[in-house]
């Protein structure tokens, strides 16, 4: 019996880039190489500056969250002082119906 060799191509991944080897016989991939990895800085100043910017949000989200608690007393007893207002000037109907008083 004679040696076959395999038949096999190279095609890029058109979503990600990544390099496949198909074997033509069997027509399944038999070899994977990613694509290389791209750079999120183009250097290290870059980096740091992006860094120093997320710091930066992050304080202020921070004390946006300290604000809001210490004003968040006051605002609870606002809105229970409205509820408490709107009840006392809605009339009593009574006991509320239910679904059974219907029938």
């Amino acid at each position: 019996m004679a040696n076959k060799e395999h038949q096999t191509i190279e095609v890029a991944c058109p979503d990600c880039g990544a390099s496949l080897k198909i074997d033509l016989d069997t027509r399944s991939v038999i070899a994977h190489t990613p694509a290389p990895r791209k750079r999120t800085f183009e250097d290290f100043e870059t980096a740091a500056r992006a860094m120093r910017e997320q710091e930066d949000r992050k304080e202020s989200i921070f004390r946006q969250s300290v604000d809001a608690e210490k004003n968040r007393n006051d605002l609870l007893e606002k809105k229970f002082a409205e509820a408490l207002r709107k009840a006392k000037e809605t009339p009593d109907e009574g006991k509320p119906l239910r679904d059974f008083d219907l029938d």
